[in-house]
């Protein structure tokens, strides 16, 4: 999620019922349903549903994989390695499978 570079946000620490609302570099605020976080080679994940797209009837969603980087503060990153967010992924998955249906 590009539009998140950069920009100070809540950590899930502070969430309010498992909803974290970001902004992005446009100054628009959007809600997520906070899925996951976990510590993982190093770092630590963020795994993310836009509010809107928790529709249980839809066979498809997006969801968002951040990184938190510490620089004084905490601050979601977007993952640009394609390798690093496939990991990350997969062990979102690994950790959620009983929680969650996954498409193979």
């Amino acid at each position: 999620m590009a539009d998140t570079k950069g920009k100070k946000n809540n950590p899930p620490a502070e969430e309010e019922e498992g909803i974290v609302h970001l902004v992005n570099d446009e100054g628009e605020e959007h809600a997520f349903l906070h899925l996951d976080s976990f510590d993982f080679n190093g770092e630590i994940y963020v795994v993310l549903l836009p509010a809107d797209e928790g529709d249980e009837d839809c066979e498809e969603v997006l969801i968002y994989t951040l990184r938190i980087e510490e620089d004084g503060s905490e601050t979601l990153m977007p993952i640009e390695d394609e390798a690093e967010l496939d990991m990350a992924y997969e062990e979102f998955k690994n950790r959620m499978s009983e929680e969650y249906d996954f498409a193979e």
